[in-house]
């Protein structure tokens, strides 16, 4: 063949490189072993942020909090999904292409498996010499007599005119083959969680109850085969909630224990049961977990409008702005209130104590001496009634609000105020008294069927990947002729020849002495 007939057949095997031969080049390289072990690496180091970064699943306060914080980075947050990693456009694809790598990998290892198991061992060598691990003694056996022997040590034996094969340890591909079919487990049980199953929070306050319905939740999250038919229909009321601190040393008011005492129905015209809910102690109902997952402060405040009618009275649940300490932002809106509307901002101070600088803060996170400062007071238009959603964390909009400037005691120093004292608003526009305190929780109830398949799936991956690291491939060939009994041996597995000669050693002297290895 000539140079130019060579050139012209190179061009046209690279001209009929054609799509099928990329869908296989594509195909070929997804399902290989290095791009499951990438991907399921990007699985892995996607799930980060979903650790670092407030889930709006679990805990929407901080989420809210951060927005009010750094809007900008909550802004590029929330553009990336990092709110939302698990139900990320991002993480689903990765997902999904883990999936079909382990799914192209898992058929044609099966194929390979099988026949491998059908498989004999291959005839002894007839020089045994030159194989890794070798021994001879001296007996009067036969062939037949080795063979018993090692199938007694739960050897694979084939026998032949005066030799005898011998494979053992088929079980390391059987881990390796698990270990993958297990992954895939695991994937397919989070995809049957995210479509029969469902997630939602709510805050509930002391006092207050909640039902198992899609009305009740501030954020639901369905999949796509869940209907409102398919809540559990139970309910509960929240008696009490308490913490326990450290009182004393270097750990002073880190949070102990946290127990939500509720009564709940675990179905309606259901006796009542009392159920203590800890963090680690979920309450479950027929498969439905419901979950602690934050706590706070709700004070109870009473809003007078300037015609004297209550026109607000209740706990206002506030935002957590120093964990250490339970200070706590509120608002406080009164859109009934007449003439006019009505606004404040306040700050819930646990146990406040005065500062030498004549300011106030919280010493505590428990509830010791509770006060409230009011930070600002306001008349307008809420902005509640224009349709528009808005945070119940936030007073706007301030550019349709006049601040007031109110009178604290009968004077105009802006002391707390502690539980009975009120606050009488300028120009007899109406009247704040701080009533008391109450605590809130906030809650995540959570249905997932493919919680105990992933269990399952998840225990058998690393009951296989112990398998495929422990057990070894190995062979021991063995020759009788003449009186003189010939033994060799040598590892399928990379890097446990080290390992194996003491267990050959073992199997010649078992051999040699007729005994039964017990090991």
């Amino acid at each position: 063949m000539t140079v130019t007939e060579l050139k012209k057949e190179q061009e046209s095997k690279a001209g009929g490189f054609g799509l099928v031969a990329w869908l296989r080049w594509g195909w070929r390289t997804l399902t290989s072993m290095k791009t499951a072990l990438i991907l399921l690496f990007l699985l892995a180091l996607g799930s980060v942020p979903g650790s670092l970064v407030p889930q709006r699943g679990v805990e929407p306060d901080k989420v809210a909090q951060l927005y009010e914080q750094n809007p900008t980075l909550a802004e590029w947050y929330d553009r990336f999904q990092l709110f939302e990693v698990f139900s990320s456009v991002w993480f689903a694809a990765v997902y999904l292409l883990l999936f079909t790598s382990l799914i192209g990998c898992i058929i044609p290892r099966t194929a390979t498996y099988l026949r491998e198991l059908r498989r004999k061992p291959p005839a002894a060598p007839k020089n045994l010499s030159r194989l890794p691990h070798t021994a001879s003694f001296e007996a009067d056996m036969t062939a037949d007599e080795v063979a018993r022997r090692l199938r007694k040590l739960r050897f694979r034996v084939v026998t032949g005119d005066g030799w005898v094969s011998a494979e053992k340890g088929y079980l390391r591909e059987t881990g390796n083959l698990f270990f993958h079919v297990a992954l895939m487990g695991v994937l397919l049980a989070i995809g049957i969680g995210s479509l029969f199953g469902y997630r939602g929070n709510v805050l509930v306050v002391e006092g207050d109850g909640f039902a198992n319905t899609v009305a009740a939740y501030d954020r639901y999250m369905p999949g796509s085969q869940v209907s409102a038919e398919s809540l559990e229909p139970f309910s509960f009321q929240l008696a009490d909630f308490n913490v326990a601190y450290q009182v004393t040393g270097d750990k002073r008011g880190q949070a102990l224990d946290y127990t939500a005492n509720l009564k709940v129905s675990d179905t309606p015209g259901a006796p009542a049961r009392n159920f203590p809910l800890k963090v680690n102690t979920p309450l479950e109902v027929n498969g439905t977990q419901t979950y602690l997952i934050g706590n706070g402060y709700a004070p109870v405040f009473k809003v007078t409008d300037g015609k004297g009618q209550v026109a607000f009275e209740g706990p206002v649940p506030c935002l957590i702005e120093a964990k250490a300490t339970m200070t706590s932002g509120c608002v406080v809106k009164a859109p009934d209130a007449q003439p006019s509307q009505l606004g404040f901002l306040l700050r819930f101070l646990p146990t406040s104590v005065p500062l030498t600088d004549g300011t106030y803060a919280s010493a505590f996170p428990g509830v010791l001496n509770p006060e409230v400062q009011l930070i600002g007071a306001f008349t307008g238009d809420l902005g509640m009634r224009s349709g528009r959603p808005q945070s119940v964390y936030e007073l706007a909009p301030p550019e349709a609000m006049k601040k007031l400037t109110p009178l604290v005691m009968g004077t105009n120093v802006p002391k707390p105020l502690a539980v009975g004292q009120a606050v009488d608003l300028p120009g007899g526009a109406g009247k704040l008294e701080f009533t008391g305190v109450k605590e809130w929780i906030t809650l995540q109830t959570a249905y997932d069927p493919g919680r105990v398949p992933a269990l399952v799936s998840a225990g058998t991956a690393v009951i296989a990947i112990a398998m495929s690291l422990m057990i070894r491939r190995r062979r021991v060939f063995v020759r009788v002729k003449d009186g003189t009994v010939n033994v060799g041996g040598l590892t399928r597995t990379e890097g446990s020849a080290a390992g194996f000669a003491e267990e050959f050693a073992d199997i010649v002297k078992v051999l040699s002495a007729g005994e039964k290895d017990d090991r």
